[in-house]
């Protein structure tokens, strides 16, 4: 599933230009601890996280992670946006809690 898939399915706001929305998506991580998603997240997954500061474009970058979606309204700071379409690598933005989304997430990935 790309990373426009899974907006369009969960109704998922792109709050980053629109690059990086055909990444395909292999699996997810929910963290809010940068170091646990540094030492523990694959390539192609979707974090999902409250942290809305520039070193979660980092991470993400490093690891390759697909998109980074924000929960509960939570709005991404300007450096975050700014270095995510450096990076290409969307940020996504949902009401829902952190438990919510990942199963959600989870459902659509292994249905």
């Amino acid at each position: 599933m790309t990373v426009s898939e899974l907006v369009t399915k969960l109704g998922l706001n792109v709050l980053s230009d629109e690059t990086g929305l055909e990444r395909q998506i292999t699996g997810g991580y929910t963290s809010d601890l940068l170091s646990d998603v540094m030492g523990h997240a694959n390539a192609g997954k979707i974090w999902i996280t409250l942290q809305t500061h520039k070193n979660v474009m980092a991470i993400a970058s490093l690891k390759e992670l697909a998109a980074v979606v924000l929960v509960k309204g939570y709005q991404p700071e300007a450096d975050m946006l700014a270095q995510s379409n450096i990076e290409e690598i969307p940020v996504l933005g949902t009401a829902e809690e952190a438990f919510e989304i990942s199963g959600q997430i989870y459902k659509l990935l292994n249905d």
